[in-house]
């Protein structure tokens, strides 16, 4: 069975929503997009290259796709040219009720109940699995216990607003730390591995 992994950016009150930029996601009136730009120095660039060169298939949401699509199939820049060659190139897995519009290269509706798709999905032999963004999608998977990862990003900051990681549905679970690092400008970034059930006791 190939593994799904969440990887996100996150601020430390779980918020994930728009952080690249001031109109990469406005919903709700969030106004403070693009909270990750001031963290992205040597140390972050490094991570994020290393995380998109092991194997892997993108599980997206609808909206993150169209995000996705309507960007890097277009970047020609050399500081991104390794993701965008890597993102047009894998397969692209979407929880899309019309997959008849997914005209990205290698892009594939997922058909029917989602869990079930994607726990289909997770039974294929191929690369394993990633989410990028897609909030909604991840606290579907999450609900599921179909996470076998994360790989968090880890901002010094609240946002106080905007759409988060976790909600109350999550089914519980232990992980342990396989790896941490911290960035110059104080985000962590941690590597978690799902390692069972939770365990639980009394100081009595």
């Amino acid at each position: 069975m190939r593994k799904l992994t969440v990887a996100a950016f996150t601020s430390l009150d779980s918020v994930i929503q728009g952080p690249g930029g001031p109109e990469e996601d406005t919903r709700g009136g969030f106004c403070l997009g693009g909270w990750i730009v001031p963290y992205a120095d040597e140390v972050f660039g490094q991570a994020i290259d290393a995380l998109f060169a092991q194997p892997f298939e993108l599980l997206l949401g609808r909206r993150t796709y169209d995000i996705f699509a309507g960007y890097w199939p277009h970047q020609t820049a050399p500081e991104n040219q390794f993701i965008a060659d890597v993102f047009n190139r894998v397969p692209k897995h979407v929880a899309t009720h019309h997959a008849d519009t997914l005209e990205w290269h290698n892009s594939h509706g997922l058909q029917g109940d989602l869990v079930e798709a994607i726990h289909a999905l997770k039974q294929q032999p191929g690369a394993d699995l990633l989410t990028q963004g897609s909030g909604d999608l991840v606290r579907q998977l999450l609900a599921a216990g179909l996470v076998d990862e994360l790989r968090l990003m880890i901002f010094p900051l609240l946002l106080g607003q905007g759409k988060r990681l976790f909600d109350d549905n999550a089914q519980p679970a232990s992980f342990t730390l396989a790896d941490s690092i911290c960035t110059p400008g104080g985000a962590l970034i941690a590597h978690y591995v799902r390692s069972g059930e939770v365990r639980t006791g009394s100081f009595e």
